[in-house]
């Protein structure tokens, strides 16, 4: 045993290399992350509204708009913290203690203590704690998919680096400390994960936007309606309290709660579907992505490995088995059967994984591919080999060894076991490229005679035994998935650290590569950054196969500048910078490591590919309900601000049909839960057809809400409120009698509240009439009607809240005209979906919810 360092080197070596802890990053206070969610653009409108409203006397009004800033803010702050503790994961990566030689003798030591020099002893089940060069090794296997992402153990012999942050599957052996701290592979990364800077969402930018059009038309509207009193007389106090009155009524103080709700409405589906959001903004981003780069194994594949087919000297046995059960048939030919327990015993005694029986079945122990091995064995009718002596795995050498009684078994890569074989059959490097072809993953296996001890010289002369295939099987689901993508003018490449000829083929299988598409190495990828993205971007799909954590970070990278909106999963320490980078950063939750999960969006509890397809319709039914929601309160602000207009541009000679505190009531009472209810609407047949890129304020919307319904309902409203006017004998330019103004004025705000009972029926559907919906697919808003009419009732018939409000309760007249002007604008709006019909020759195929269930998406098609 080496006598490793001295206390004064160990001293020394700290002094100059630094303690062996991860680097803190730098992170935000939590108040300052707080203070983030509180003081975006839509919040700051509504700080704005809050003290504009207690300038105007109108202080319940401030607090209530106060309480949707503050309990919205906190949401969301708690969900961005928890993201934040990713780097914190990444320091819980490496163990508490470990085993080294110091001063002539083995003692334990804090990880944090070890040093660059330190002699380190490995065991099966320990967590390498630093960077580290073996020394000396006895099978030993580690575990690196959390560094590398291959799936596989890797054998490690003298004069190799072994990782931080890999754990020890088996073997024994002794390492020197090469690096630690900040100086580790497992520090780079945590390095690339602290520069990715969280891009903000298409909601975000679009709802940006928005604010910035009603911040403008509000204050524009409140300016003028001001001047405007000024010149009629009004006092300039109370010229200014008006306008002031006017601008925070024109305010959306529904807006930010509807869209908060609405994203935990979709969040909520989603974990229905096996899919945690853990970023609401990050259910609407999923509806807007247009590019998805998912792993391979266990995503695409149900990582299970299975020796499918042995090809042996004398031919191909097929073999039939269901994962790793020990039952299963041989079928070839009798000479081919017959060599296939020779090629099996051999692997076997080169591996140590095993399958075993649990309760739930038979299970890899170990390595995935050497229980696929055994299960082979069993199969053939192998009994386990002797122990005897190994020479384990590396990488220069890409094969492993076993010597007992005088016979050595080699398994390793086909082209280092063939190399060293004195003989193969003619047509067996046809045999190998089919086999890969079909995307198997292959290893050869031979043997000979050795009477000698222990040597590299016994891996050469060898008899060839055999080829064996195992496969990975894609998930069932994934190319129904996979075609719904490309439906959906979503892009899918598979980014793997597997070989490049595996990771195409699988890809092939499901239909994520055409024969056009692009098959890239991770090593050689282009060094221009637009000439990455262009050949990533193709239509007939993208594979990059040996992909570092680099490189993935820098696909999520490149593709966003090219205008993607870009899904990136992982389940590996090496995927956390990538999966910030992406807009939409999806984890394995079942398979994943915490670093992971802390730094995604989006956690898949199952790990099936076909949940982020479930997620992304969803995330497109949220953004359709959100556009919803917002055509519902745009119209409702137009039909609000008519009456000011209207008095303002007749200088008074028309009555105020509706003030101020009632259009409030509107916003934050009668509006707020249809609003609300529609954003539970569930997603449209047809949600998943053609590239969802349209704008959360297009032309539609607009023509929609400002002139079609919003015109409506402010015709109907107006002119129910003359009507009124006229019968009680009022004529233009007079001042009403407060009674006859106060049942006119209860009367517009009546008319107002029944056309957007009827509006919330009428924005379930941009194609269809109402009374082509199915009333029972939303429950909520049937609930929520219930409540806006009793909340109507109580604003304008309960005494105390009416005569506050400035309405009384409408006569039978007032009452038959509001109730009409919601079939009116209910035909009207259905007139206009005809008319659009008509003039595009087909409807739009939003009829019908989606089942709620798994549904399987259409026939494939190719893209070219």
């Amino acid at each position: 045993m080496a006598s490793g360092l001295t206390s004064t080197q160990v001293d020394q070596s700290r002094d100059r290399y630094g303690a062996n802890v991860m680097p803190e990053p730098p992170r935000p206070h939590p108040l300052r992350m707080l203070a983030a969610q509180l003081t975006h653009l839509l919040a700051v409108l509504l700080w704005v509204a809050a003290a504009l409203a207690l300038v105007a006397g109108m202080p319940a009004i401030s607090v209530a708009i106060v309480v949707i800033i503050l309990l919205n803010g906190g949401f969301a702050f708690w969900q961005e913290f928890r993201a934040d503790r990713s780097a914190q994961q990444l320091r819980a990566l490496l163990p508490v203690r470990a085993r080294v030689v110091r001063d002539g003798r083995l003692t334990t030591v804090e990880v944090a203590d070890l040093v660059v020099g330190d002699h380190v002893l490995l065991e099966a089940g320990d967590r390498v704690g630093a960077d580290m060069t073996v020394v000396a090794s006895s099978g030993l296997s580690l575990d690196e998919s959390m560094l590398t992402g291959e799936s596989a153990a890797v054998r490690h012999g003298p004069d190799e680096q072994v990782m931080s942050g890999t754990f020890v599957l088996e073997g024994d052996g002794a390492a020197t400390v090469s690096a630690v701290g900040s100086g580790t592979a497992l520090a780079a990364i945590a390095h690339l994960s602290e520069t990715a800077i969280r891009p903000p969402s298409p909601l975000t930018v679009q709802l940006n936007a928005v604010v910035r059009v009603v911040a403008f038309v509000a204050a524009g509207t409140g300016v003028a309606l001001g001047v405007g009193s000024v010149l009629l007389g009004l006092g300039l106090t109370e010229a200014f309290l008006f306008g002031v009155g006017v601008t925070v009524a024109l305010v959306p103080e529904g807006l930010l709660p509807t869209v908060t709700l609405s994203l935990a409405r979709g969040a909520q589906l989603m974990a229905a579907r096996h899919a945690l959001v853990r970023r609401l903004d990050a259910v609407e981003t999923l509806g807007a992505t247009t590019y998805i780069c998912t792993d391979k194994t266990g995503t695409l594949t149900q990582n299970r490995m299975n020796v499918v087919a042995v090809d042996t000297p004398a031919g191909r046995v097929t073999v039939s088995g269901s994962g790793y059960e020990p039952e299963g048939t041989l079928d070839g030919t009798p000479d081919a059967v017959r060599a296939v327990p020779a090629a099996a015993a051999a692997a076997l005694s080169c591996v140590t994984g095993r399958t075993v029986r649990h309760e739930t079945g038979w299970v890899a122990e170990g390595d995935p591919m050497e229980a696929a091995i055994h299960a082979l064995a069993l199969r053939a009718g192998v009994v386990d080999p002797a122990d005897g002596e190994r020479l384990p795995y590396s990488p220069d050498r890409m094969l492993s060894s076993h010597l007992v009684d005088g016979r050595v078994s080699v398994l390793g890569a086909p082209e280092a076991v063939l190399a060293r074989c004195l003989a193969t059959p003619a047509d067996l490097g046809r045999r190998l490229d089919d086999l890969t072809g079909q995307g198997f993953r292959v290893v050869a296996v031979a043997g000979r005679d050795w009477d000698g001890p222990l040597d590299p010289a016994m891996e050469h002369d060898l008899a060839f035994l055999g080829l064996l295939a195992l496969q990975d099987p894609p998930r069932p689901d994934v190319h129904a998935a996979v075609t719904s993508c490309r439906r959906a003018g979503i892009r899918v490449a598979m980014i793997t650290g597997d070989h490049p000829r595996t990771g195409q083929a699988i890809a092939e299988q499901v239909g994520l590569l055409d024969p056009e598409g692009v098959v890239l190495d991770g090593s050689a990828l282009p060094e221009d950054d637009a000439e990455l993205a262009e050949a990533l971007d193709h239509p007939g799909g993208a594979v990059v196969a040996r992909a570092t954590p680099a490189a993935k970070f820098r696909i999520a990278r490149v593709l966003r500048e090219r205008g993607h909106v870009v899904a990136m999963t992982g389940d590996g320490v090496n995927d956390a910078p990538a999966l910030r980078e992406a807009d939409v950063g999806v984890a394995m939750g079942a398979s994943g490591s915490d670093v992971a999960r802390e730094a995604a969006d989006l956690v898949l509890l199952d790990d099936h590919f076909a949940t982020i397809v479930a997620a992304v319709q969803l995330g497109r039914a949220t953004f359709m309900n959100v556009r919803r929601s917002l055509t519902f309160h745009l119209t409702d602000n137009v039909a609000e601000l008519a009456p000011f207009a209207l008095w303002a541009l007749t200088g008074g000679s028309f009555p105020l049909a509706i003030g101020v505190l009632q259009v409030l009531a509107l916003d934050i009472g009668t509006d707020m839960l249809p609003a609300l209810a529609l954003g539970s609407e569930p997603a449209r047949e047809g949600i998943m057809k053609g590239t969802r890129r349209r704008s959360l304020v297009d032309r539609g919307v607009l023509v929609r809400a400002f002139l079609v319904l919003g015109v409506t309902e402010a015709m109907l409203s107006l002119g129910a409120f003359a009507v009124i006017l006229v019968r009680g004998g009022w004529a233009w330019g007079e001042t009403p009698p407060a009674g006859l103004l106060a049942l006119a004025s209860g009367t517009a705000f009546a008319t107002i509240a029944c056309c957007q009972i009827a509006n919330s029926f009428a924005c379930r559907s941009t194609s269809r009439p109402v009374w082509r919906l199915a009333l029972a697919s939303n429950r909520l808003l049937l609930g929520a009607v219930a409540a806006e009419a009793l909340l109507l009732a109580v604003f304008v018939g309960f005494p105390p809240v009416a005569d506050v409000l400035g309405g009384a309760w409408p006569s039978t007249l007032g009452w038959a005209m509001a109730l009409g002007a919601g079939a009116v604008l209910v035909g009207v709006d259905g007139l206009v979906k005809l008319s659009r019909r008509l003039q595009t020759g087909h409807e739009q195929r939003d009829q019908g919810p989606v089942p709620s269930g798994p549904r399987a998406p259409g026939p494939a098609s190719r893209v070219g």
